[in-house]
This record gives C-alpha cells, structure tokens and sequence, in this order.
C-alpha cells in the first residue's frame, strides 16, 4: 500500500532535555565535537544507523528512552552545560565586536552583511551543494559565525539536492535524486505573526509570477535563509523551479538565479520584519548567480527613495561586493537576450527598471563580446564597486578576462583585486590532530593562526603514529563504500572477499578527488598505465591511490573520463592499490584528507581558479602534489610538498604527455624516496620535517578564519561605509555621484593632455634626482576638480610598454581660456634602470573607489 498523506510528528523532549532541541537545530554540531559526542553517548550504535545526524536522532528515540534519559541526573547535567555552551557561543563578543571595541569604531563596522550564494555546503545532512563554490560558501558562514561577523546567508532549498552517485556494472555514472523532506532537516520555516507560512512572491511572464517560502537554517551565529518554490500556489513547473542544483538549464536556470537575487532581497526585507534584524549594510554575491539582487535593490530605491536609474545603480554599488570564482569564459552563465527581454519585459518589468537599462548591465560590450547574450558576472562587476578573484593568480586571470570592460587601461589596473580562499578547520581536520595539537600546543592551537609556530614543539614520532592512525581510519572507510558500490554494481558477498586487502595502513598513500570536468584531468595519470601500475605495485616502496569525483550529470566526458578510471581500478592485478569511490560528499572528505599521505591536483593551468581541498588536506598533516595553480602557485615555496612542471606553448596532447611524465617523475625519484626513507627508529625525518614545515606556515595562511577577516577589512568594512556614505541626507551623494557620472562621460571625449613638460633632468639622470612636470589640458566642460591627473612611471621596454608602475598626483595650478588647465608636480627617480613615464587624466570623486572604475582614461 501507499500512503494517501504524509505527516511529520516531531519529537517532544522531556523538559529536562530541551536544551538537545536546540543543539540538534543549530548546525554549529558539524563542527563542534563535544556537541557530537552527548549524542553519540545516547546510544553509539543508533546513532551510526542516524548517520551521526542529531535532528534524526532524536526523531529515533522512543519516548520510553527519552524518559529513561531524562532520568539520568550526569546525562541532563550535560545536557544543561551544552546548552549553556552554545548560548555563551552564540552571545559573547568575538573577534568582529572585539575589534570595533578596540577601534573606538563601533559605528565604523557594519550591523549585517549579506552573503548570497547559489549553494552552501554546511554538512553531509544538509546537501545543498555540489562542489568547491558551495563548500566554500558553507566555509565562509561557519567562519563568520566563529569570528562574530555578523553575516546572513541567502540561498535556495534544493528538495532533491545536487545528485546521489553511484556506478553501474560498466563503470559508467549513474545519478539518483532522493528526495529531502525539509521537515526533516535541521531547518525553521519562516511564519507570519499569526503563524501561516510566510511568502515571497516575484512576477514571472505571461502575468505568471513564482511563490516561494523561506527557511532558516541556523548556521552557529549566521542564519541561512533558504528560499523554496514548492509551495502549492505555484503552478506545476514552478513548484519544481528548486527541485534540484543545477538540474536545469535555459529558462529554469534564469528563473532560479532570479530568485536568488531578487527573491533573496525580498526574503532578506521579509527576515528583518518579522525578527526585527537589521538591513545589510553590505551586499556580497559570491559568483554572478546571484546578480539580480543588485536590480532588485536598484528598484526599491527607484520606487522607495524617489532616485534615478542611475542614482539608485551608484547608491548599490557603494555597498556590493562581487566576488568571481570562474578563469574561464565557458564557466559563467549568459543568457540570450530575448529570455531577458521575456523574463523582464513587460508585466514583469521591474518598477523603475526599464528593461533596456537592465540590458546595459549584463551586456558583453567589448571587443570579442556577443550582443546577443546577457552575461551575469559581467552584471556582477557593474553591480559590484568592489571585486576580487579567489587567488592571487586567479585575480591576475580574471583581469585579463574582463579588461575589455575598463578600455584604456592596463591590465594590472582593472579593478579587480583577490582574496584567498580558506578552509574552516573545525570542519575539516580530524580530531586526532585537535587532540594531538590541543596536547602539545595549546587547547585552541588550531583555531588560533599564531599557535602554528609551535608545531615543532609537537614530538614527530607522535605525529608519525597519528597519521598511521588515519590512514588506517581511510583504509576501514574505503573498504566499506567499495563494498557498497560493488553490490551497487552487480557483485555478489560472495565475489567480494578479495575487498578485505584493499589498501593497507602503512602504504604511501595518495588522494584525488574533486569535481570531474576536462579541465581537472582526473585520469592525466593514466597517461601511462605501465609505468603508473609499476609505481602502485613496487614491491619494496609500493603506492596506493584513493580517488572520487562527480561529472555533471549532463556532461558526457565527465562520465568517461570516470568510466576510464573506473576500468583501471577493476584490474584485478590493480585494485587494491586503487580505488575508486563514488559519490564524493562532505562525509567522504572528512576521512579522505585526513588519510592521505599527499594530496594530488594536476588540471589544466590556469584554468583551476583556487582549489581548497589540497588546504584541507595540508592542515591534516599531507603534503601537495600540484600543478602550480590557484593557491598553489601563491604559496608553494619547495619545502611544503612538490610542483608539477607547466608545458606551456604546446598543443594539448603533448602538454598532457609531457606533464604526466613530470607527475610520474616527482613520485618516482622524490615523493616516494622520501616517504619511505626512515631513520633508526622507522621515522621519515625528511617526510616528517616537511610535514612540520607545511603545517607552521601554511596553516595560518589557509585557515578560513583568515579569508573571512581579510573580506571583512579589505572589503565588507570599506563597502559598508561607501554605502553610509552615498545614503546619508536622503542619498545626496548618490544623486551627487550619478550627475557627476553623467556630466564627466558627456564631456570625456573633449578632454586631452596637449603638452607636457620635463625639468630639472639632467643628461646622466641619477637616483634622488626629482622631475619637475608640468602637464597641459583640455578638460573641454569639467573642472580641474572632476578629474586628477597623475605621471605614471616605471620599467620601459624596448617598445616603451611600462611594467611595475607607480603614479604621482599632479595638482592644478592654472586656468587659461577654453577650458585649459595647467598641472604640475614632481617625479623622483627612485629606482635605475631603463625608466620611463607619461601623464593621464582620469575621472575623479569622493565617492569613486578606484581610478578604473568608470573605463575613462585620457592619456598623453
């Protein structure tokens, strides 16, 4: 039989045990191990067959056993000081309040700020995620929370969530999509005050519109909203708009992403009513999925504060922050022009927004650029006055990407700058190294970036045995999902016994796991199979390989790149030397890190645009083997692991025999030797110093305590104020700003440097010596106030193209007839070499935060 209805009956808790209700809904759990061991006290073994979840845990527990623990006077006292634990976490000043203390700045730092994100990997019991862009957004809340920065996370409820992965006899990926009851997640609907569901609601075409509820995960400190389009309302098709992640594409991809942004603003106005919490002060879209938040608050500010079009674009782009997470052009997502037009038109025109000046904002107007395509990291970038890759040299890519919108200008001076991204430790690292760090460095060590130094006082056989610890703990882990997944593929019990001797606890032992596009080069060490079974099967020095990735499950060539190695592993001269494991998520990685020996990346350079895992892997104890890209190339210095050399300037065939050849080079002649070379007392003290080594300097750079503090300087607090700023005395200097705007681009094709003039240089010119220069120009109808005028020096090469510059304001000392204007000031030769300089005027005003922003430059 079928059920007709479902219905979900909630646990009710003893009064004694009520704190658990809390404990259990606040996802502060997943990183914090005492929270997980009063559950796992309950009852060890139902809370394995519960998935180590505590919300399905307490839904297990009979009323006879709720009562028989609300019996128990130790237990209940825990209870208590648990509850008392996570109240204290979730109201004592931390780093964000502790700093706005210290600064004498309290009205300088931002009540909320606004973390949109198309995914969020919190937890393996919330898969809302499909990869490296959500883990890092659930990274960047639980960071937030630790720290106190206020955040509040905007997404959508995925019911089917991204895909469940599993293998079929040939190897070849198949996906299921279980369905997630969200009553049965760690999530809160939002209500009204009389307690009916509270609704969002956007127009949709075709006097259409989509219906969406709201709820609310609570992520420690940061809520998490989450909007969900099954709401009956809807029509049929609109019901499953959020069915899955990424599911879709076309019209549901663009509805979907305008939810996001535009019901996202709405949930946020919905959020603050109802809890009474602030607005944001500052708007983050973490990649252009969620761009419409921006047009969305351009319409309220048209129809709520009587602005312009353009006023309202500066007053938002004063408080947004974009941040870009893609290298390549194919990574992000355009939309024709006529599903806009369709989408934004007419009845589902935005009030204020007129559907040509919506068009201006996504369009790829520079060389190379398609007319027919609204491109939304491109909105991103002129909704955001700040932006910034996810790597140092993601930053660099991204520059080059989008230069064409800044004309005129260098590539170094596109404004775009980088913050790296950063891994959340709790998350992360295995308690076995909490334990082993908490006893020889200090309780907090891993959580505090300073106490990194002392790894050395930490003895090194003690380190030694708890990565054996961990590999063992990887290798009872692997045999059991192989053994899944080999039922799961057509295998009897009875076929399987050879599963036993899969891996072993004191081989070297390799990780790679990650989504699985082309780029990635999942089976670049299958280049040569002779020569990669001879490394595995060594008798003397043998390696052992731990693999795991998801294709798309549109993508084709994901799925046979994984077939291919799937067909590799089932050698049975091969497979217990390695593995592959499907459907990689949170939990899979949680063991994974922690047991490898060294992490392997190898994709295409410069194509990956960070890479965390290789972080998290670090901050267990591993050592990375990487191609120099995204946070490698940044912070390998040849003492925290290996580099794989780059074949540029060949076609991609050789480029990928010549780099798995490097690949097969590094393990042979230097990964292995050092992992198996061992003192006296069996210890690798090469291996282990390097390990010491990795830990002391990389952990503070790559924990994302870090990354959150560097958005919340670099970025949040410098956002927050510009947006202060443009609001104060009902938006005057937005309204200031956009006339200003408005008039400098009017007039900028009039305005030139005619002359210039050089003195004090003599025929030898030294170092010390000082430039007098004065600069002649025509400012057609501006000011010598709308605009400032700089020499930019530096090194000039044998074209006169000058690299590593550096710029000095000239100041206006005199008018003449027909808008001319005199500027001078002083150059001074600091550095030699072959030196040269020129003049150029740029756009100038308070409320301009970088001297590309506009794309006007005028040079000499």
């Amino acid at each position: 039989m079928k059920a007709i209805r479902r219905l979900h009956v909630r646990t009710v808790l003893p009064d004694a045990l009520s704190p658990l209700h809390d404990l259990a809904l606040n996802l502060r759990w997943s990183w914090h191990p005492p929270t997980l061991d009063l559950f796992e006290s309950i009852d060890a073994q139902k809370w394995a067959e519960c998935r180590r979840e505590p919300l399905a845990m307490l839904s297990a527990l009979t009323p006879d056993e709720l009562d028989r623990l609300a019996g128990d006077p130790a237990f209940v006292q825990r209870v208590r000081e648990a509850g008392e634990g996570l109240t204290r976490y979730l109201s004592e000043p931390r780093w964000y309040q502790q700093e706005a203390q210290a600064g004498g700045e309290a009205g300088g730092f931002g009540q909320a700020y606004a973390y949109f994100s198309p995914e969020f990997g919190i937890t393996a019991a919330l898969p809302q995620y499909s990869g490296g862009l959500g883990i890092l957004a659930g990274d960047h809340l639980k960071s937030a929370s630790d720290l106190g920065v206020p955040i509040v996370g905007i997404g959508l409820f995925y019911k089917s969530g991204y895909f469940r992965q599993r293998l079929n006899a040939e190897g070849w990926q198949q996906e299921s999509y279980p369905v997630l009851d969200p009553d049965d997640q760690p999530l809160a609907l939002l209500r009204e005050e009389d307690g009916t569901p509270a609704v969002i609601s956007l127009a949709m075409p075709g006097e259409g519109h989509l219906d969406a509820h709201v709820w609310r995960a609570q992520v420690g400190r940061v809520p998490l909203l989450l909007l969900d389009s099954d709401v009956e309302s809807n029509d049929a098709s609109k019901r499953d708009l959020t069915d899955r992640l990424y599911g879709g594409g076309g019209d549901q991809r663009l509805q979907q992403e305008m939810l996001l942004g535009i019901g996202g603003v709405r949930a946020l106005r919905l959020w603050s009513r109802l809890t009474g919490a602030p607005e944001p002060d500052v708007y983050h879209m973490n990649e252009g999925h969620a761009g419409f938040q921006g047009v969305e608050r351009i319409s309220e500010l048209v129809s709520g504060a009587d602005l312009s079009f353009e006023e309202a674009l500066r007053a938002v782009r004063a408080s947004t922050v974009f941040t870009t997470h893609t290298p390549v052009p194919a990574g992000i997502d355009r939309f024709g022009v006529n599903q806009i037009s369709q989408h934004f038109g007419g009845a589902a025109e935005l009030p204020g927004v007129a559907l040509d000046k919506l068009l201006e904002l996504g369009a790829e107007t520079y060389e190379g650029g398609d007319s027919g395509v609204f491109n939304m990291a491109v909105m991103g970038l002129r909704l955001g006055q700040r932006a910034n890759g996810v790597s140092v040299l993601h930053g660099e890519v991204s520059r080059g990407m989008f230069k064409g919108l800044w004309p005129g200008f260098d590539e170094a001076e596109v404004p775009i700058g980088s913050i790296t991204n950063g891994v959340h430790a709790g998350t992360w690292v295995d308690r076995k190294v909490f334990d082993l760090a908490a006893e020889f460095m200090g309780p907090e060590a891993l959580t505090d970036g300073t106490a990194f130094e002392k790894v050395s006082q930490v003895p090194v056989d003690r380190i030694w045995a708890t990565k054996r610890e961990m590999r063992e703990q990887l290798v009872a882990e692997t045999r059991t999902r192989l053994r899944k997944s080999m039922r799961t593929r057509g295998s009897t019990s009875a076929e399987l016994g050879w599963i036993d001797e899969v891996l072993d606890p004191d081989i070297l032992t390799i990780g790679f796991a990650r989504r699985v596009p082309t780029y990635k080069r999942l089976t670049l060490m299958l280049r040569d199979p002779e020569r990669l079974a001879k490394i595995l099967l060594d008798p003397d020095r043998p390696v052992q390989l731990v693999i795991a990735g998801k294709a798309h499950p549109a993508d084709d060539t994901g799925k046979r790149l994984i077939q291919e190695m799937v067909r590799f592993t089932d050698d049975h001269k091969l497979r217990h030397r390695i593995v592959f494991l499907p459907n990689y998520d949170i939990a899979m990685a949680q063991r994974l890190y922690p047991g490898c020996d060294v992490w392997l990346n190898n994709p295409l350079r410069p194509f990956e645009a960070c890479g965390t895992s290789g972080m998290k892997a670090a901050l267990n104890g591993a050592l990375n083997l990487s191609i120099l890209d995204g946070w490698w190339d940044e912070w390998f210095d040849g003492e925290n692991g290996w580099a794989i050399p780059t074949a540029d300037g060949v076609d991609d065939d050789r480029r990928d025999e010549l780099e798995a050849s490097a690949l097969y080079d590094l393990l042979e002649n230097s990964v292995v030797p050092t992992f198996y070379d061992t003192d006296e007392a069996g210890l690798p003290t090469r291996w282990l110093e390097m390990i010491q080594h990795t830990l002391g300097t990389l952990g503070p750079k790559v924990m994302a305590d870090r990354m959150v503090r560097d958005y919340t300087r670099a970025l949040y607090l410098p956002a927050a104020r510009a947006g202060w700023a443009v609001r104060e005395n009902n938006y005057a200097r937005a309204r200031d700003l956009a006339g200003a705007v408005e008039r400098i681009r009017a007039a900028w094709p009039s305005v030139r440097v005619e002359h210039v003039e050089a003195e004090g240089v003599s025929d030898s010119p030294q170092i010390g010596e000082t430039v007098r220069v004065h600069a002649y120009l025509a400012l057609g109808g501006l000011s010598p106030e709308d605009v400032s005028v700089q020499v930019a020096f530096g090194r000039a090469s044998e074209t006169d193209e000058l690299t590593e510059v550096e710029t000095s304001t000239l100041e206006p000392v005199e008018s003449y007839d027909n808008g001319r204007h005199r500027f001078d000031g002083e150059l001074e030769l600091t550095r030699t070499g072959s030196l040269g300089w020129t003049v150029r005027a740029l756009p100038a005003h308070p409320q301009l935060a970088a001297d590309a922003e506009l794309g006007l430059v005028a040079n000499a």
